[in-house]
């Protein structure tokens, strides 16, 4: 599937009536499985791809270079429609512009631009700060113009209903649809109202964070939610089946007292891509 059908993918989505939830995925093995188990939307966090690249937690060390590989990656292997958490831009309104340019080359479909402050600053380790309004502003309308015609989706994310208020959230739900974003990403919605207000704010279409279990998919999707986001498991998972593997071998353990929890040949070639790698031998060699 081309590139820009997996972006025109997502855009019937988010113009659409009703909310998905996207496959957690994190390189191209992960996202083959998923895109097998019939998922048609995969998104990235940005913890998760500093702990896939660097081994690091989310501190906002990964650089955009090592970030837009990453994606490039998965982008080659599968054909989902590939959204990811690009944080806060990787620097000033000129660096969200160039993050822009840079995963739209390496074939993402949609990305998030937040307007926490990142890296956090010495003495505010413990305490989420937001970004001035005008500051968050320019970096949106800077990632719009980067976008262009048929460029991945650009969503605003505010982390204001966690950090500062739902006045401010609103307020910045407002200022943010007025740049040209497709979407507004919603972090910290504790309970209906907060989406009620969020509703009354903006016509855009909204994707949320982890949300209580109260709110379901249906009820999000009145509200305008499209997309809601239940967590990373995928990565958590893998990193225990890791330790685990691990553990059993440097304690003497048998590869056949943990058979069961191999993947089978049938999961392997999925992960793998074998099936096309087969015809390409019968083909080419």
């Amino acid at each position: 599937m081309l590139i820009s059908e997996r972006r025109e993918r997502l855009r019937q989505q988010f113009a659409g009536d009703t909310c998905i939830l996207p496959a957690s995925v994190f390189d191209p093995v992960s996202a083959r499985i998923a895109e097998a188990l019939g998922f048609e939307f995969g998104i990235l966090g940005g913890s998760i791809a500093s702990a896939v690249v660097l081994g690091a937690p989310d501190l906002a060390v990964i650089t955009l270079t090592e970030f837009a590989e990453q994606c490039r990656r998965v982008t080659r292997a599968s054909d989902l429609s590939f959204m990811v958490d690009a944080d806060h831009g990787y620097g000033n309104a000129l660096s969200v512009r160039r993050t822009v340019e840079e995963l739209d080359a390496a074939g993402v479909s949609g990305m998030t631009i937040e307007d926490t402050v990142l890296p956090r600053r010495f003495g505010h380790q413990q305490q989420e700060e937001l970004i001035p309004l005008d500051e968050m502003l320019g970096k949106l309308r800077a990632a719009v113009s980067a976008r262009g015609a048929g460029g991945p989706l650009v969503l605003g994310r505010t982390h204001a209903m966690s950090a500062t208020s739902l006045q401010d959230a609103t307020e910045r739900i407002r200022a943010y649809s007025d740049t040209g974003v497709d979407a507004i990403f919603l972090q910290g919605v504790k309970q209906e109202s907060d989406l009620e207000a969020a509703r009354k704010a903006t016509d855009l279409p909204f994707m949320t964070g982890s949300t209580p279990d109260t709110l379901d998919f249906e009820t999000q999707a009145t509200y305008g939610v499209r997309v809601a986001l239940r967590g990373h498991g995928t990565f958590n998972a893998a990193v225990k089946a890791v330790y685990d593997s691990l553990k059993h071998q440097v304690e003497g353990g048998q590869p056949a007292e943990v058979s069961d929890t191999f993947a089978s040949a049938e999961v392997m070639g999925i992960a793998t891509g074998g099936a096309l790698y087969s015809v390409w031998r019968e083909g080419f060699l």
